[in-house]
């Protein structure tokens, strides 16, 4: 079970939706169940970014069980999935063409660099697609094999101890790796996720009470950033070094595709989650009411070890720069300095819930409920924070910042109303108020990188030449170029506030509609940068204005980069929801669409970059600049299912009604609008010398033809670049609002046809089911949006030819399962 919004006092610690699953239990009888679903490259369409289809299979397989142990006692239940998948999936990236390797630029000529030249062409291919239009860059397309072994088990068991009393245990444990290619099939890259859940539960029920006391352990363990040699032996050469020691450093170029370094460069992170949860809750009934009333407490562990950026990674504000080595900004981990951090917070909470049976037709849900979190702590209180931006040293130790949860008194109320007393019409209204906990993850990535219990140096406006074995000594031998935390040292209280209003009724017999307003209103929501260290703008008449590249001074020359965490978003949500359900005959369906809309000033919590459609260090001295559509907005949205019995034929042989009876076709059609992004300028063009400097926007012009900015369906040039224009002058940032831009839509209708035939032979309930699906049934193809190429204008101004260029989908191709599965 889902619940969305407003769901009741039982429920807290974050505002999102709560999801609810059961594990099924053994029953007096035994049964279980056995499947296979298998996929095939052999049976589905080419995707558009297919040079030729590459190859794929998928195995799902396993099986059921469950029955009892000891009659009338003892109950099993148990349950094994393993999926198999070899994926071929096609990878599109921009590279340097042969002309620019020669140093033949549409801007001129440009003689390159040994350095550079040597590393281009150790790590990045030739164009082996279409060379864009200024001539300077092309299309590299390749096929990699995603390689995904997963299995994931589970068993839960019953026992009754005395009449009133029961006592149920679970335990799951699912495992599974990633291995795919790097962007330029340089090199292998992946991840580990393996998960544990063990729960028990003790339920005394009686007459007018119900006690349910229940602990858990959650324990996560992931491993990010992993890579291994496969595609090029020289992404494991030391000679390409920027840090000793290390292999090829990553580079950032405005209009190339990210180049992720070589074996062992990219940012890795072992995560150790733990999680220990006791909850006691009491239903009492009395009267007109049911009263729920209980506790709960939470005892986070979270373990991190982080090695960000161990190869270094280099930035440059062109193609031009690139090629003459004249690097903008540097980034690296100091070899040796990395170490595990334990993040520990514990969590209370109490609450008292009323459903009140007011009248026959009228029930009232009337709920408080209070919640504390601790700040998050660190085992060998190895904490550091810096309590101003302009601090030369930082705080060590606890706290992080002031408690901001001791006043979350929570109000819930709910109402349901029947106005004619008939179950025919519902009127249904919901008020709640959910507060947003300062976990772990708020703090985790500021506070494994940031000195001095880590030493991670960042230097910008570094001497030609240096690319790429003379930077690290600038990060090395300076402290004042560490990376460094800041937090808010007294947070306001993180909450939401939920309303809904919804009017149900009943159309026809089995054909109930539902619509829905719904909204809520987000204060004080996590507002993350990931480098606040910048020269600050001077606020004018006509506007900030920025110092020109290169003269302004930044707030901290006692620190490098500083990832900063504010509680200064806001959020605003309005949304009509509508459904339509019911069975006809033989046949069910649902029809659901949503038309809402989500403005907030930051849509990070984690991350600054936690999504790629917008700026991953927004102004945070403005806040309102920032202000747009959120980040993971989708306008409109639409889905039908149905599912159609066609019965049994009237035959008097076995046999026939065997062949043409038990068929069911169901379907599924999704709809709904593209996602938002904002198109950016690459480098520093405004002289911020910030570590992330990409948070200018570029000008909107008003001209004939741009009333729409967008080409749809035009994946070579999806953004008309034509609408835009560079800042002039350059001390200016652009007018363009934040994901003011829509990506694409998507649209797929998926099929099933099944088969049920039972083999009375074996048992009554012996069903022996096939299945056959088709999903994108149409093959339609729904882009992604251009987020890899979003910006338009390198630093210098120079238009970059990959602008607006959709390198993915949304979706894969037609694809087509198979599937057998044995019920009894």
């Amino acid at each position: 079970a889902v619940l969305s919004s407003n769901y009741p006092a039982q429920y807290g610690r974050s505002s999102g939706g709560i999801v609810s699953s059961s594990t099924r239990s053994g029953t007096k009888n035994f049964h279980g169940s056995a499947f296979e679903f298998f996929r095939n490259s052999a049976l589905d369409a080419r995707n558009y970014f297919d040079r030729k289809k590459p190859s794929f299979t998928r195995n799902q397989f396993g099986g059921t069980f469950g029955g009892p142990i000891w009659k009338q006692h003892t109950f099993i239940f148990a349950a094994y999935e393993g999926f198999r998948q070899s994926l071929g999936v096609s990878q599109v990236s921009v590279v340097p063409s042969a002309a620019a390797r020669s140093g033949h630029l549409s801007t001129g000529t440009n003689i390159p660099d040994p350095n550079t030249l040597r590393f281009l062409n150790a790590f990045y291919p030739l164009p082996n697609g279409p060379i864009l239009s200024s001539g300077d860059t092309g299309i590299f397309n390749f096929a990699g094999q995603q390689i995904i072994p997963d299995n994931y088990f589970n068993t839960k068991i019953d026992h009754k101890l005395i009449s009133d009393d029961t006592l149920t245990g679970t335990y799951l444990r699912d495992g599974a790796t990633v291995r795919e290619p790097d962007e330029f099939n340089n090199k292998g890259t992946g991840y580990d996720s393996h998960r544990q859940l063990l729960t028990f539960n003790e339920v005394h029920a009686t007459e007018h009470v119900v006690n349910s006391f229940r602990f858990g352990v959650n324990r996560i363990v992931t491993a990010t950033g992993l890579n291994f040699l496969s595609g090029n032996p020289l992404a494991a050469d030391s000679s390409y070094a920027a840090v000793p020691g290390e292999k090829a450093p990553g580079v950032n170029v405005a209009g190339l595709t990210a180049f992720s370094g070589g074996i062992g460069a990219p940012s890795s992170y072992r995560f150790h989650w733990t999680s220990l949860q006791g909850y006691d809750d009491v239903s009492l009934t009395r009267s007109k009411h049911l009263l729920k009333f209980g506790v709960g407490i939470e005892r986070i562990r979270d373990n991190i070890l982080a090695d960000s950026d161990p190869g270094g990674v280099f930035s440059f504000n062109s193609l031009a720069d690139f090629l003459r080595n004249q690097p903008f900004s540097f980034a690296a981990a100091i070899p040796g300095t990395q170490s595990e951090r334990g993040l520990r917070q514990s969590i209370a909470a109490v609450y008292l819930q009323d459903h009140f049976a007011w009248e026959h037709n009228l029930t009232l849900d009337l709920g408080l409920r209070y919640e504390i979190a601790s700040v998050p702590t660190e085992v060998h209180n190895q904490l550091t924070v810096l309590r101003n931006l302009t601090d030369a040293s930082p705080h060590l130790g606890s706290p992080l910042f002031s408690n901001p949860t001791l006043g979350n008194v929570e109000p819930r109320l709910g109402l349901s109303w029947d106005p004619f007393s008939n179950g025919k019409n519902l009127i249904s209204a919901g008020f709640g108020i959910f507060d947003v906990l300062p976990l772990p993850y708020v703090v985790q990535f500021n506070e494994v990188n940031s000195a001095p219990f880590a030493e991670s140096g960042n230097a910008t406006s570094l001497p030609l030449g240096a690319f790429p074995s003379l930077a690290f000594a600038q990060v090395a031998t300076s402290a004042s170029s560490f990376r460094q935390a800041y937090f808010e040292p007294h947070p306001p209280r993180s909450y939401v506030m939920q309303w809904n209003l919804s009017l149900e009724r009943e159309l026809a017999r089995r054909v109930r509609i539902t619509a829905a307003y719904v909204g809520s209103r987000g204060i004080h929501q996590p507002f993350r940068v990931e480098d606040a260290d910048i020269v600050l703008p001077l606020l004018t008449s006509q506007g900030y204005v920025w110092p020109a590249p290169g003269t302004g001074q930044r707030l901290n020359l006692n620190a490098g980069r500083i990832t900063a965490g504010y509680w200064r978003s806001d959020s605003y949500f309005h949304a009509l929801e509508s459904k339509i359900q019911g069975r006809v005959r033989r046949a069910t369906f649902g029809v659901s669409y949503t038309w809402g809309k989500v403005i907030d000033t930051s849509s990070a919590s984690l991350v600054g970059d936690e999504y790629s459609n917008s700026i991953s260090s927004p102004l945070f001295f403005n806040p309102r600049l920032n202000r747009g559509l959120a980040d993971f907005n989708i306008a409109q949205n639409l889905e039908i299912n149905s599912l159609w019995d066609l019965g049994t034929p009237k035959s008097p042989s076995l046999p026939l009604k065997r062949v043409l009876g038990g068929w069911q076709i169901g379907g599924v059609l999704a709809a709904s609008t593209g996602v938002p992004f904002t198109p950016v300028i690459g480098g520093d063009a405004l002289g911020l010398k910030s570590t992330d400097p990409t948070i200018d926007v570029p000008d909107l012009l008003h001209t004939p033809g741009c009333g729409s900015l967008l080409n749809p369906g035009d994946p070579n040039s999806y953004i008309k670049t034509q609408c835009f224009a560079f800042p002039a002058p350059s001390t200016r940032r652009g007018d363009l609002g934040r994901n003011t831009l829509i990506g694409p839509g998507l649209l797929s209708a998926d099929v099933s046809l099944i088969k049920n035939t039972y083999l009375k032979q074996i048992s009554d309930s012996f069903n022996l089911q096939f299945r056959a699906e088709f999903f994108n049934v149409f093959n339609h193809t729904n882009f992604a949006p251009p987020l890899a190429n979003k910006t338009l204008f390198d630093a210098t101004g120079q238009r970059l030819s990959n602008a607006g260029l959709i390198t993915s989908t949304q979706t894969p191709s037609r694809q087509i399962q198979l599937a057998i599965k044995a019920i009894w």
